[in-house]
């Protein structure tokens, strides 16, 4: 039996789960301390990164190895998820965030054009109201 895949409330599309670290960090770690398995200390995977050191890097083919994986976008982190954003701050929940500011500016718009129709609507029964008392009192 599969498990379940987790959607998005929202749009009803499956979750995409990505790493929070970055790909751009990872690479230039590995690029430059790879062989000391300095990218997977960054992202969590310090058992392997220790026989990583203890290897060189595999002899230097784990190393390329790595480096194909950060590249290519299909390196994981210690919870086996995908480094994809080469920024920092280019994760999913950064995007979801300004969603959420975006569709928060959006209400409280459309609050403040209902409070100032609401206020319109008050102003034009009171008018209405005057007017039907001064037409109903006796002269």
């Amino acid at each position: 039996m599969t498990t379940p895949v987790p959607y998005d409330d929202e749009t009803s599309l499956p979750a995409r789960r990505v790493s929070e670290q970055s790909r751009s960090v990872a690479l230039v770690l590995a690029i430059f301390g790879g062989w000391v398995g300095l990218h997977r200390f960054y992202t969590g995977r310090w058992k392997t990164g220790l026989a990583m050191a203890a290897t060189m890097g595999g002899l230097g083919i784990w190393w390329i190895y790595d480096l194909v994986l950060i590249g290519a976008g299909e390196f994981r982190d210690a919870d086996a998820l995908r480094l994809s954003a080469w920024e920092t701050g280019q994760t999913v929940r950064s995007v979801a965030t300004r969603d959420v500011e975006l569709l928060t500016e959006r209400v409280d718009a459309m609050e403040r054009e209902l409070g100032e129709m609401a206020e319109r609507l008050d102003f034009t029964e009171r008018m209405l109201t005057k007017e039907r008392e001064r037409r109903s009192l006796p002269k």
